[in-house]
């Protein structure tokens, strides 16, 4: 039972990492869990990302490099692990929400793989509120934005959990349908990992669960307004919200 029990949460962790990176990975043996059921273990495929760009700064920054340089590769590489899955999820929330009138036709824009005006302007602002948030942290202090860069990717993938659980999904097809009906004693799971994650980096967790929260919630509101749920993009669009939220708190905190 025990054993039984061990390679199940394995399972759903390597399904999480297959699903949010684009690290070389093997197959997933049968039985495959669902995307519901490995949300918990969304936050541990944010540390492998945050882990990464962290040493990446690190080494950066040892090399000489300025720290808004140095921060900007950071923000690259996170880019290049998910195969800027995220980003591709709130440039399709910011096109489809604003550039439709009707329900049908903002899932249509959602899906549609060219990118819009709003789209355009949500990436540049996302990336570039992250690379200062970075840049800023690593002049103060590098530990800091190591420890930024791990803990709110970690954190914001701990936060698309809520929306699997509070949304229903928007259509009866894509990602969105196979992540709805995440029960919530898996997503707070997930949520108490990243918390104690976040605690054990000294990051200042309680302003970050409210800044990020208040994000969070507002997103989840639009979706329900704009589209009757959530899809993949509206979760990848909770991620970014949610970690240029922690950005914010932790440049006015400690920059």
């Amino acid at each position: 039972m025990e054993r039984g029990w061990i390679r199940a949460r394995l399972s759903e962790a390597h399904l999480a990492v297959l699903l949010l990176t684009r690290l070389p990975m093997p197959r997933l043996a049968d039985p495959v869990p669902t995307l519901a059921q490995s949300v918990w273990a969304y936050p541990l495929a944010g540390l492998v990302v945050g882990a990464i760009s962290a040493l990446a700064l690190f080494g950066t920054l040892a090399l000489g490099l300025p720290p808004a340089l140095a921060a900007g590769l950071a923000v690259t590489l996170q880019v290049v692990i998910t195969g800027a899955l995220h980003e591709d999820g709130l440039a399709d929330v910011a096109d489809g929400f604003w550039g439709g009138r009707e329900v049908a036709r903002r899932l249509e824009i959602m899906r549609d793989s060219r990118i819009g005006s709003y789209g355009v302007a949500a990436l540049v602002l996302s990336l570039g509120l992250r690379w200062q948030g970075v840049a800023a942290l690593a002049e103060a202090s590098p530990a800091l934005a190591m420890a930024g860069l791990i803990g709110l990717a970690i954190l914001s993938r701990a936060a698309c959990g809520v929306l699997m659980a509070a949304l229903p999904a928007a259509r009866p097809d894509g990602m969105g349908r196979y992540a709805s009906g995440a029960a919530w004693k898996r997503v707070l799971a997930g949520g108490a990992v990243a918390i104690g994650a976040a605690f054990g980096l000294g990051l200042p967790v309680v302003p970050l669960l409210v800044v990020q929260g208040a994000l969070v919630l507002g997103l989840m509101q639009v979706a329900r307004a704009k589209i009757g749920g959530q899809t993949g993009d509206v979760l990848g669009a909770a991620q970014q919200l949610a970690e240029i939220g922690g950005w914010l708190v932790l440049a006015a905190a400690f920059a």
